[in-house]
């Protein structure tokens, strides 16, 4: 069991959301509000406010305001209106949770005077919290709004059903739901990840969609380091076996780890760890590929430089014996 200090704080985060809801918008519509996706001309497209949203929201002192996102469509019968989105993660209840979203809805209302919907990802982990509407009053006045409250855990009877569709946020929800469920077992986290994004070629995504989900998964499925490198490079070999390098490179794995640490150790001793890093991954993918490596061969290839490792880690798709990397290794010289 990997210890709990070692999680990661991307696990509580509302950023993936936002942009998987930026760059899917008409799938979000679909997934969890399907009778107003049939209302939605979308031939004329639509339009992320953040201008608008940040000034309705600049002097709110509600707390947290960074969860929001404001988006402009029009509707079939071409009028316009404005959708707003919020994401709560936060793991307690929010008490102002309503009164933010109403006070939202009519100051969007009060400045722009468009028709609002408003819509609520409940993505905490209490069953009991549903907020859905504010309401109060004084000697027979009264101030009423309801919103769209949506709660993920209850697609939790739903997994199989979520995994055969093929909207993106169904596999959202589902990453979602399994990083809740492995908060303490991080090695079943490291499996499930791997599953997902493998089922994400299997789907038959285009690249850019595979990427972007990909993120999402690697962001709320977040993992220690050690089991990191090793989702990694089995990651490495899946998509090696199938051709379709879309997510992994060297220098996602080298580089990039390797700046990480140096944030902690020293850019430079980052770096280097990330060639190490680099090199371990293209030794195993070899011996996958071409079967064992000899001891020279092995230092050999732990002593190639970033640019010759990225070289290596591409042309070992076409290797077909180990005569092949000999040859490689011999035309450096």
């Amino acid at each position: 069991m990997i210890p709990s200090d070692e999680i990661s704080p991307h696990t509580d985060s509302d950023s993936p959301w936002k942009e998987l809801i930026e760059a899917f918008f008409p799938e979000f519509i679909e997934f969890f509000l399907p009778e107003a996706f049939t209302e939605i001309n979308w031939s004329r497209g639509y339009q992320f406010l953040d201008n608008e949203l940040q000034q309705i929201t600049a002097d709110a002192e509600l707390g947290r305001r960074t969860t929001d996102k404001l988006i402009r469509i029009w509707k079939v019968d071409n009028i316009e209106a404005w959708v707003l989105v919020h994401v709560e993660v936060q793991s307690t209840s929010t008490p102002d949770f309503a009164e933010r979203m109403f006070v939202y809805r009519y100051r969007i209302y009060d400045r722009f005077r468009k028709p609002v919907a408003s819509v609520a990802i409940l993505a905490d982990e209490s069953l009991s919290w549903r907020p859905s509407e504010f309401r109060q009053e004084l000697w027979g006045s009264e101030d009423y709004t309801r919103f769209r409250s949506i709660k993920l855990l209850d697609y939790q009877s739903q997994e199989e059903t979520l995994l055969a569709a093929t909207n993106p946020f169904a596999m959202a929800v589902v990453a979602h739901l399994r990083a809740l469920a492995t908060k303490k077992d991080r090695i079943l986290r490291k499996q499930w990840k791997l599953e997902l994004v493998k089922l994400l070629y299997e789907k038959g995504y285009e690249t850019s969609k595979i990427v972007n989900l990909f993120r999402f998964i690697d962001w709320l499925l977040s993992l220690p380091q050690q089991l990191t490198l090793d989702f990694w490079q089995e990651l490495a070999v899946y998509e090696q076996e199938k051709k379709m390098p879309y997510i992994t490179s060297v220098e996602r794995i080298g580089i990039e780890k390797g700046q990480q640490q140096g944030l902690q150790q020293g850019l430079e001793q980052g770096l280097q760890q990330g060639l190490k890093q680099e090199a371990a991954l293209i030794i195993r993918m070899l011996e996958r590929k071409v079967g064992d490596l000899s001891v020279e061969q092995v230092a050999q290839v732990q002593s190639l430089p970033k640019e010759q490792l990225e070289t290596l880690g591409l042309a070992l798709l076409d290797f077909e014996g180990i005569s092949d990397l000999r040859d490689w290794l011999g035309s450096l010289r």
